[in-house]
């Protein structure tokens, strides 16, 4: 019985992390879409040169 109570345990960890990992994935790709939009929507400074879209 405790073997395959471990079995059963050993599945539903494995399913929590790859379902972990594809929300990451999805997380990852959001973050690179809004990166890639900020450089091509950043403003012009003062100077006349690209300034930079983020605060830091």
């Amino acid at each position: 019985m405790v073997p395959l109570l471990l079995v059963l345990l050993l599945a539903l960890v494995l399913f929590g992390v790859g379902f972990a990992v594809k929300i990451l994935w999805w997380v990852a790709i959001a973050v690179l879409v809004l990166w890639l939009l900020g450089f091509v929507m950043r403003s012009t400074s003062a100077g006349g040169g690209r300034g930079r879209w983020y605060r830091w």
